[in-house]
């Protein structure tokens, strides 16, 4: 099954203040700007063999990092900027999101994340990511949101406004869906909710035709994709990207299964005929402890060994960033730059297998 990776990341200057690294989607053609001028996405092509996946990748971040460099900046894999960012939308579309959500985009503007796209389009592969949703707490990169210290995956609790929000249903986790045409028909039903909600708002009717189309009004951590046709998983953090790597190719060993075993709900597990998953009410539960806890906590740890996964394999940078409960901008900073040193040393040795990092103190 081939796959391909997304990684969003923060463009700092020298000081670690965040800047706009816009112009790094000139320099190359795997690079594209986000809707917010300090974030910029690294993209791969789709790739069967783990191995070619990480080649790719690192080629792709060193020249990013070195055409960053030689403009005095560097790129930050966390999944917030750890102190809030409140820059402008640089798109026609960043400012159609800016008109309609309002308040409610300081998420957006504060998160950066992984997608990873799998070749597959069944409605058992959707189901299953679903049910794969603990797994990002393996690469959670911040504990701190706008200057506080929230969960042990701050930046899902806030993009997918789990603390409340009108858009909330938009961002987070859908249950799962009996076909592909109930799949689509929630996210039409969506997009015409989105549609009021913008009208609400303000917004004409033709802002959001021109911008939005029903596929991509959906932002929740997964989603079926027509115009490439995969089934996208967009929950885990931007992290350290042999990190990434790994886990797409974990959880993509999983999803290939699919092929030949069908998805039920039950006593969750991967048996040799079929794959059984939580009812959803069981698994939003364990999902809230991964966000909040992380993969220590027992439940958690458990469930993601009987889906396949081995949680030791993994060293969340969540983890190795400490400190009290607010974080102050300077200090962000020095974490910003530190992070910065992690991603450099870790694409250095992108194509063997990734070692730990040591401890970062957040201060005050």
């Amino acid at each position: 099954m081939n796959l391909g990776i997304e990684m969003e990341f923060w463009v700092v200057d020298e000081s670690g203040r965040l800047s706009d690294g816009q112009y790094l989607a000139d320099r190359h053609e795997r690079i594209e700007p986000e809707f917010v001028g300090p974030l910029i996405e690294v993209k791969t092509s789709p790739h069967e063999r783990e191995d070619a996946l990480r080649r790719e990748l690192r080629r792709t971040l060193r020249a990013a990092m070195s055409a960053a460099e030689s403009e005095g900046h560097r790129l930050v894999p966390l999944g917030t900027p750890l102190t809030e960012a409140t820059p402008d939308a640089t798109t026609e579309r960043g400012e159609a999101f800016e008109a309609i959500y309002g308040d409610e985009i300081v998420g957006a503007k504060n998160c950066a994340g992984t997608h990873v796209h799998f070749e597959r389009r069944n409605v058992d592969a959707l189901n299953l990511l679903t049910a794969m949703d603990p797994a990002l707490s393996l690469v959670s990169s911040s504990p701190y949101y706008c200057g506080r210290r929230r969960h042990h995956c701050s930046r899902a609790q806030a993009y997918r406004q789990r603390d409340g929000g009108r858009f909330a249903d938009f961002c987070d986790l859908w249950s799962y869906v009996d076909d592909v045409d109930e799949w689509r028909a929630t996210v039409e039903a969506s997009y015409r909710r989105f549609g009021r909600l913008a009208a609400e708002r303000g917004a004409s009717q033709g802002l959001v035709a021109d911008h939005f189309t029903p596929e991509d009004t959906v932002l929740c951590p997964v989603r079926l994709r027509d115009e490439v046709p995969t089934v996208e998983w967009r929950a885990p953090d931007t992290c350290l990207p042999s990190q990434a790597v790994r886990l797409a190719f974990d959880v993509g060993r999983v999803v290939r299964q699919t092929d030949d075993k069908p998805v039920f709900v039950g006593d969750p597990g991967i048996g040799t005929d079929e794959i059984r998953v939580p009812p959803f009410e069981d698994l939003d539960e364990l999902v809230t402890l991964a966000i909040e806890r992380g993969p220590d906590a027992p439940p958690v740890r458990r469930y993601l060994r009987r889906m396949g996964l081995d949680p030791s394999a993994y060293s969340p940078l969540a983890d190795q960033i400490t400190g009290p409960p607010t974080v102050s901008e300077s200090r962000a900073r020095d974490l910003r730059l530190a992070a910065a040193d992690w991603l450099r040393a870790d694409v250095a040795t992108l194509t063997v297998d990734p070692s730990p990092t040591d401890t970062l103190t957040a201060g005050t």
